[in-house]
């Protein structure tokens, strides 16, 4: 049975009858699945970008609770990720996604956003607001990729997603989670599978260091940004925080919280929350 496939329809169904809409929508000729939460706060909508070889499941105990600070919450999957089909063309390219994400704000949404990306993701909001940053009213950035480290340690970042068989998916496991899931260590196939999607696969491929964030666009950045890494962070390396706190503007919010991994969305999901609802709302966003 694909547990995985499974699982994923069944925290769609769940979302549903709690009443956040799953919806598809056309982009630059793909389709694109997103949820969406209506929110009842006076925020901006919140849209959540999710790292490589996930997908918006992965901000699914999420959703309902922001959606009572901000007006919407929505959280795609991004093309060959979660319920958005690969493109007929073949997986996309990373500057690609980009521009689907800046087509997805302009379209679905229709107006500045608090945008906030995870892992990979972190690493494409970065490159929305460089290209657009009057389209976001916020930054949020969880775990992100893009920081410039050693040529070693980028080399050890890649290798992490060249996933073999379960061995090697429970390796992955314990570096995507503080405290891997016993459900996750014991179907780590599953996970395997998803990390070796040719989506996933293209990706690893074409990334290099040269697609690494410039830090004087870094430290341009105009909106408020806040930066979520944990102290338990153990796929990125830890001078990528480093290079994150040497080249953020002053303005930013630097959180290395006890606890979180690279996903706290998954393991910590109230203290997430809240670290995004305090964030916005000292910087007069997401008011109740």
């Amino acid at each position: 049975m694909e547990w995985l496939s499974l699982a994923n329809r069944l925290i769609r169904r769940s979302l549903v009858a709690s009443g956040v809409e799953s919806q598809v929508v056309r982009l630059r000729g793909v389709d694109v699945h997103y949820y969406r939460a209506q929110g009842g706060g006076a925020g901006p909508p919140l849209l959540f970008v999710h790292g490589l070889g996930s997908s918006a499941n992965a901000f699914f105990r999420t959703l309902k609770p922001l959606s009572k600070r901000f007006g919407s919450v929505l959280a795609l999957d991004l093309p060959g990720n979660g319920f958005s089909p690969v493109p007929s063309q073949g997986p996309l390219a990373l500057t690609e996604y980009v521009e689907l994400i800046l087509e997805f704000r302009r379209t679905v949404i229709g107006e500045p956003v608090f945008l906030v990306g995870n892992s990979l993701g972190g690493g494409m909001a970065l490159n929305v607001a460089f290209r657009e940053p009057e389209a976001l009213r916020a930054l949020g950035l969880v775990s992100p990729a893009g920081a410039k480290v050693s040529d070693a340690r980028f080399g050890q970042l890649l290798q992490s997603f060249h996933v073999n068989d379960a061995k090697e998916a429970r390796v992955l496991a314990n570096k995507l989670f503080a405290r891997p899931p016993l459900s996750l260590m014991l179907f780590a196939d599953e996970l395997r599978k998803m990390v070796s999607t040719d989506t996933v696969k293209s990706l690893v491929r074409q990334v290099s260091p040269a697609d690494m964030v410039d830090p004087a666009n870094l430290a341009a950045l105009p909106m408020p940004t806040l930066l979520i890494w944990g102290q338990s962070e153990k796929l990125l390396p830890y001078e990528g925080l480093d290079f994150f706190r040497a080249h953020l503007p002053a303005h930013a919010e630097i959180h290395e919280v006890k606890g979180f991994g690279h996903m706290p969305q998954m393991e910590h999901p109230r203290a997430f929350v809240e670290r995004l609802e305090t964030f916005a709302a000292s910087r007069g966003l997401g008011r109740a």
